[in-house]
């Protein structure tokens, strides 16, 4: 499922996205990580491309794990641009809901408060990284509000189970499918993309039973499942998807068991109860 363009994060965008760059939290980005291993080493910094909307800026990629003193297991990556450069200038006049919105607030808090400003449900928008064919650069789509304002309208009245086979498996004639416009077909594609990392990071094998049901058939057939159903929530993120297969996503979506994120287990109605036998990317609450 490995493609020239696999998923490397989803960020929100916040104050430090729209002047000066992002840390990427690389631990289950599989392509990203094997990627960005062979590029750069530690404590090293190298120059890289970033392209939005066919436009190239110019950024640096700097694996700031290089300090003894800090004893880091996992290595952190922070990828950095000018503020007030081409590549700030650009996010800024995408992101215009979030920028004006975290610039008032701001203007308006006391001197010397460095609390993060949180962005309401309506003004929440995101940028979303991709690898290409190169290990220097790297493609960025924005999902603004108005794109999720439109996505929530399309998919208010859908099935669950329908959709996400749309996330799941190429449709054969997408023209003909509710992702039509081109403001939702870069969410379907996020969307599937997140879901196709961690199907590479489980290896293909269902986190509630931890089998590869097409192994042995030389095929792969693992689907992604959203813990609250994403016509409701609108939530992609990969710590509200799981990977499971065809046979406990037709249960849950037949039965619609509680997922209990305290111990990551499902509560059926019938009283059983089925944990996680693999897990790498959730986080008990």
């Amino acid at each position: 499922m490995e493609t020239v363009e696999n998923y490397v994060y989803k960020k929100e965008v916040d104050w430090s996205l729209l002047n000066e760059g992002l840390t990427l939290p690389i631990d289950n980005q599989v392509v990203f990580c094997r990627r960005v291993g062979k590029f750069l080493s530690r404590g090293e910094s190298k120059n890289i491309i970033m392209y939005l909307d066919g436009k190239s800026y110019k950024a640096k990629i700097t694996n700031v794990n290089f300090a003894a003193k800090f004893n880091r297991k996992k290595d952190t990556l922070q990828i950095r641009y000018s503020p007030n450069g081409e590549l700030s200038n650009a996010l800024k006049s995408y992101f215009i809901t979030s920028y004006q919105f975290i610039s008032e607030k701001r203007k308006m808090r006391e001197v010397g408060d460095r609390t993060m400003i949180r962005l309401p449900d309506y003004c929440r928008e995101y940028l979303a990284i991709y690898t290409t064919e190169y290990e220097d650069t790297y493609l960025l789509e924005t999902i603004v509000a108005e794109d999720i304002i439109a996505l929530k309208d399309i998919v208010k009245n859908q099935q669950e189970r329908i959709l996400e086979a749309t996330f799941n498996y190429d449709m054969v004639d997408e023209k003909s499918t509710m992702f039509e416009a081109e403001r939702i077909v870069k969410l379907r594609k996020l969307n599937k993309k997140i879901g196709d990392n961690l199907k590479l990071l489980y290896s293909y094998r269902c986190q509630i039973c931890g089998k590869n049901i097409g192994e042995e058939y030389d095929s792969q057939i693992v689907e992604a499942h959203h813990i609250d159903y994403f016509v409701h929530s609108i939530n992609n993120d990969s710590d509200n998807q799981l990977i499971v297969c065809p046979n406990h996503h037709s249960i849950i979506h037949d039965v619609n068991p509680v997922f209990d994120r305290k111990h990551l287990i499902y509560l059926f109605t019938n009283g059983l109860q089925e944990g996680l036998v693999l897990n790498q990317h959730l986080l008990k609450e």
